[in-house]
């Protein structure tokens, strides 16, 4: 049997970038994908959903790091740190039981920046994908792998295309996916470690069990099982979800993930970026370790 090899943040990204160029080449992809959206013209501010909004200077890069190194320089005790991981669940079911639904805006913006997400017959450029992605392959590997997940029972086995989002919390990811993969031999799988996160997915009118399976899952758990085989997954998309992961855990979570990929399945994420203003906003006595935080609710 082919081994998946590990697969590394730096990897990920790497491979993220090359396949924005490809897609952008072809037509498959917005004509600035982010990384490059500078805004210059205050008139531009709605042309698109997303901007990288400034060109920082060294002066302005120097400014950030002195602003996160004032920020981390008083930590959350050690006593208390070990609670934020440990019972992390509890906490967002206590955030979910509070704002239930209303506190997160669908993701419209989905399938502009990541046509990955679209199942083969719904665009061509992902057939061109697809097909690029079986040459890459070793047929013979590919083909027991397909066989064992067709024999395999489990939710979305006829399926032709899966998707699993990881961290989905109440389905701001979940719905616009599900509402454009109806009618297409598609499935989405998606889990979260808050009960009852996955709970409100499932009360949620248009959950629909044909196409979608929401499971409680951590993980970060390394003993957990998917729902699912191993190989068996096209995409897996993370939106806000690695920066939520304690940075020495973060790799482990993604390895365990790539396993479960088809051979060249794709890792969409989106996620903050080292001095991001949302890392800098934070106030002393808030940082858990570098560049990890946690906020107030």
């Amino acid at each position: 049997m082919h081994k998946l090899q590990s697969i590394s943040v730096a990897t990920l990204a790497k491979v993220f970038s090359r396949l924005s160029t490809r897609l952008k080449s072809s037509g498959g992809r917005p004509s600035a994908p982010l990384g490059s959206r500078i805004l210059t013209n205050p008139d531009d501010i709605f042309k698109h959903n997303m901007w990288d909004h400034v060109q920082w200077t060294e002066e302005d890069k120097e400014n950030a790091r002195q602003k996160a190194q004032e920020n981390s320089c008083v930590q959350i005790p050690l006593r208390e740190q070990g609670k934020f991981d440990t019972e992390a669940h509890q906490y967002w079911d206590k955030f979910y039981e509070m704002h239930r639904d209303k506190f997160f805006k669908d993701r419209k913006w989905l399938f502009l920046e990541f046509p990955e997400l679209l199942p083969l017959d719904t665009k061509s450029q992902a057939t061109t994908r697809r097909q690029d992605c079986q040459t890459a392959c070793q047929g013979a590997s590919q083909e027991k792998n397909e066989d064992a997940t067709q024999t395999s029972t489990f939710p979305g086995q006829h399926a032709s295309f899966r998707i699993l989002e990881v961290g989905c919390g109440v389905g701001n990811s979940v719905f616009p996916i599900v509402n454009s993969i109806k009618e297409t031999d598609a499935f989405l799988y998606c889990c979260d470690f808050s009960p009852r996160a996955i709970q409100l997915v499932k009360d949620h009118p248009d959950y629909d069990d044909s196409v979608c399976h929401a499971f409680v899952h951590d993980i970060c758990e390394e003993m957990a099982s998917f729902p699912f085989p191993p190989q068996s997954l096209d995409v897996i998309l993370a939106v806000f979800v690695l920066s939520s992961i304690h940075p020495e855990r973060m790799q482990r979570a993604v390895n365990r993930l790539s396993t479960c990929l088809k051979h060249g399945g794709i890792f969409l994420f989106r996620d903050y970026g080292r001095y991001d203003f949302s890392l800098l906003r934070f106030k002393r006595g808030r940082c858990l370790s570098e560049n990890f935080y946690t906020r107030g609710d």
